[in-house]
């Protein structure tokens, strides 16, 4: 559901291509880069086809062919669209360096590669697999983050800094999770089936850390950075260390929110 502060897609695409004309007026430089991006668009979806389809595509495989599968993603899955937009509200309302909607859509990887990996996600359930994990290779060289195109993950996630980020096959991560840079959602060998971790709402996962195997980030939970995570953690608990332990637990609910990486506040309130 798109935040109530917007109301509709339509509200969210005013407020962002007001921002963009007040940036192509401050900017000369940036003018035409900002027009071709957003401000000669008819909508949001317009907009964002046009910027991914330009990461994605190479010399071989020109953005006008990429862009035309993500306008006809959009077109049959609009729910797309609207993860993107819940998105981009979590970057802005969870990173002190953002203060704009446009900063996000134009310039955080992090983003461009969850919305690809979205584009990657659609076509594997079209059983169009050599396209989605063309997909995936394209995106992993754009943007450093190796998402698996049947990984599951849902809106309201960041991606912060994004570089390094990787994710499997079977991983799942749910609403409102934040994912810092150089996290690895993996497998613990060459198993086959259900072998990846499974990432409950709210959590946080600090930068570094491994998370390995089929097992589950209770809701609400934290793991500080450099950990290696190989067993379940509980809901709303503080985990670290190698392997992780618990060490006490977050000061809010959600710690994807809050995005407090000093683990050592945690281990003084248990």
């Amino acid at each position: 559901m798109i935040p109530s502060t917007f109301h509709s897609s339509e509200n969210f695409w005013k407020i962002l291509k007001s921002e963009a004309i007040d940036v192509a007026a401050k900017e000369p430089m940036l003018s035409s880069y900002i027009h071709a991006c957003v401000i000669n668009h008819h909508n949001f979806e317009s907009s964002l086809s046009f910027i991914l389809s330009n990461k994605v595509s190479d010399d071989v495989m020109p953005a006008i062919a990429v862009r035309e599968i993500f306008e006809e993603a959009y077109l049959l899955n609009p729910a797309m669209v609207e993860s993107a937009i819940i998105d981009i509200q979590a970057v802005l309302s969870r990173d002190p360096a953002v203060s704009s909607f446009l900063t996000v859509l134009i310039h955080f990887k992090g983003f461009h590669a969850l919305q690809i990996h979205r584009l990657a996600n659609y076509l594997w359930h079209k059983d169009r697999t050599d396209l989605s994990l063309f997909i995936q290779s394209r995106n992993s060289i754009a943007s450093g983050v190796d998402i698996h195109p049947a990984a599951v993950i849902g809106k309201g996630v960041m991606l912060d800094h994004a570089t390094g980020i990787v994710i499997g096959e079977t991983a799942v991560v749910e609403d409102n999770v934040s994912i810092l840079q150089n996290v690895t959602l993996g497998g613990t060998g060459n198993e086959q089936g259900d072998r990846h971790p499974k990432i409950r709402q709210g959590v946080m996962i600090g930068s570094g850390a491994k998370i390995l195997g089929n097992i589950e980030i209770g809701e609400g939970s934290k793991v500080g950075a450099g950990s290696v995570v190989l067993s379940d953690v509980p809901c709303c608990v503080t985990v670290v260390g190698v392997p992780a332990k618990v060490v006490g637990k977050p000061d809010c609910t959600m710690p994807c929110d809050s995005m407090k990486q000093n683990v050592l506040e945690d281990s003084a309130k248990s």
